[in-house]
């Protein structure tokens, strides 16, 4: 998925996850008789003096291709390489926590790190874009704000416009900015992700590549590793059958285990929580997410507001002051951030810079619910794409409804 190579996924959200865990296949096959196999060979020969007609070769191959097709686009699509992650140091200690700390089998855990396997895409996917090459506002926008998600968000929204509702009076978060994660996320549910979650955390967890963070990255991917284990068994779920992004993201929002387990919520109240089947869940999740990461409901006015720098560059000791709005109006000015719109009077704000490659950088006034966003993802683009993908959406609904 092209939104996942750009962001990589931190968000953590919680949810039961009854997410339609795909049964393990059988590793073992009884053997065949001696007998069964001549007979086999027999009936392989007749069948080849048979004469066959062009349509029905033509139809047989056409079947084929589409249970060969059908093979490939369901469950687990990245299968990884089969490596003993039981004699890993790390992975042993690891083992040891879970006995130690939650009470887990050791033979359980050994067994189950025993048929994970080394997913290295997820390696390549996770280190970062070469050096150089310049961020781009304009063309990430052009990615995610586009017909298909538009279009598509205007169908979502209409068939889930009761669960919206519902979550924006519960939670206090429009339902443009629900739209906007789950359509930049997976495109309302039909880009979740078929990597075998077990795979892609174990393999970041204890082999992620040499980056200068790379410490941290480990820890919060073992942290997330220690999630999955307690999700399944809080879930009754196979862990093995959990499916997910390169990240170990799941389901239509794309939260991590450690997310299901703090923030998601059985929205749809059928007794369990259903990331990957249930809209409704989804819905609720995502707006529980934003308000326990500070969204502030009473502030209805524009997330971002445009503004203007002055030449002088005092107004660069504002960048990178981390992802919250801290900074008041006058301050602001006086070091020569202006804008154009009327701003809410105290309220703080964070500077947001927006590269466009080549051409010149926009600058935005941020509040509180834009910084809410970023908890999601740490990017201001991704923060930027969930909320111009939702005023397009909206706006794209309302048109529609008004031709009606």
């Amino acid at each position: 998925m092209k939104f996942l190579q750009l962001f990589v996924p931190r968000r953590v959200s919680s949810l039961l996850l009854a997410l339609a865990v795909a049964s393990v296949p059988a590793v073992h096959a009884a053997p065949q008789s001696q007998t069964s196999k001549q007979k086999a060979a027999a009936a392989k020969k007749a069948k080849a003096r048979k004469p066959v007609d062009r349509k029905t070769a033509a139809k047989a191959a056409a079947s084929k291709a589409a249970r060969e097709a059908i093979k490939r686009t369901s469950n687990v699509n990245h299968v990884g390489e089969k490596v003993n992650f039981r004699e890993w140091s790390a992975v042993q200690q690891f083992a040891g926590e879970m006995v130690a700390k939650h009470g887990f089998e050791r033979e359980w855990v050994d067994g189950l790190m025993g048929q994970i396997h080394f997913i290295d895409s997820a390696v390549q996917l996770v280190k970062p874009a070469p050096p150089g090459k310049p961020k781009n506002w304009a063309a990430v926008r052009e990615l995610f704000i586009e017909p298909v998600r538009i279009n598509g968000g205007v169908k979502f929204w209409n068939e889930n416009a009761a669960a919206l509702a519902r979550a924006e009076a519960r939670f206090g978060v429009p339902a443009d900015i629900i739209v906007g994660i789950i359509g930049v996320e997976t495109v309302y549910g039909r880009n979740t992700g078929r990597f075998r979650v077990l795979d892609t955390l174990a393999t970041l967890a204890f082999a992620y590549p040499e980056t200068p963070n790379r410490a941290a990255r480990m820890a919060f991917f073992r942290g997330e590793l220690e999630n999955t284990l307690l999700l399944a068994r809080q879930s009754n779920v196979d862990p093995l059958g959990l499916t997910g992004s390169f990240a170990g993201a799941v389901g239509i929002p794309q939260f991590m285990p450690g997310s299901i387990l703090a923030h998601a919520v059985d929205f749809d109240e059928d007794g369990k929580v259903d990331l990957t089947n249930s809209t409704t869940d989804a819905i609720g999740s995502v707006a529980n997410f934003l308000r326990n990461h500070g969204w502030q409901a009473e502030s209805t006015g524009p997330l971002v507001y445009a503004a203007n720098v002055s030449p002088s560059n005092a107004w660069e000791k504002f960048i990178n002051q981390g992802l919250e709005a801290k900074f008041g109006q006058d301050e602001l000015e006086a070091a020569g951030v202006l804008s154009s719109a009327s701003l809410p009077q105290s309220t703080l704000f964070g500077l947001v810079d927006l590269q466009n490659g080549a051409e010149p950088t926009e600058y935005w006034l941020a509040t509180n619910n834009f910084f809410a966003i970023t908890q999601y993802n740490r990017s201001y683009f991704y923060a930027m794409s969930v909320i111009e993908l939702g005023k397009a959406v909206r706006a794209k609904r309302a048109a529609t409804m008004a031709k009606a």
